[in-house]
């Protein structure tokens, strides 16, 4: 359970931050987000996450991106939060119960830490965003976020 813990929100953010360093404006509205919510003066805490709707909207968009079933989306390769914002006053879930997404499961088999690991994953996003200047690596245009064509299980 542990490395459930640690292991998989920090891969959510990876994911979730190369998708938003190759869209700057995704990127700058989560910063803008966190600026008017937050402040410049302290970090983020995790009373401060239940209104962090579009950073939680970039996770989400994060676990849509690479769903295990059918694509069910407008646009489904493109990655854009805002299909996950329904209006201003509802609050952003990372749980998905009509499983469109999977992130970390639903009903009475669901992830036992579900309440853990997407504070734990937003947490971690937001401190990221909050604490650093993100931009794309100087030899290239973009990040390339395609599947590896190798078979990394034979790799020593």
């Amino acid at each position: 359970m542990m490395l459930a813990t640690i292991d998989n929100p920090s891969n959510a953010v990876k994911w979730t931050m190369a998708e938003m360093i190759n869209q700057p404006d995704i990127l700058a509205k989560a910063c803008e987000e966190l600026d008017r919510v937050i402040g410049k003066n302290k970090l983020v805490q995790e009373s401060d996450l239940s209104k962090l709707n579009y950073v939680k909207a970039c996770l989400k968009e994060s676990f849509r991106i690479n769903p295990v079933g059918t694509r069910i989306w407008d646009e489904p390769l493109r990655f854009k939060p805002e299909r996950h914002i329904v209006d201003e006053v509802s609050n952003v879930s990372l749980v998905d119960h009509d499983l469109r997404i999977l992130s970390f499961s639903t009903g009475r088999q669901g992830c036992p830490t579900l309440e853990l690991g997407s504070t734990t994953t937003t947490m971690l996003l937001a401190r990221l965003i909050q604490g650093f200047s993100w931009k794309q690596p100087l030899d290239t245009s973009t990040i390339d976020l395609a599947e590896s064509k190798h078979d990394l299980s034979l790799a020593n």
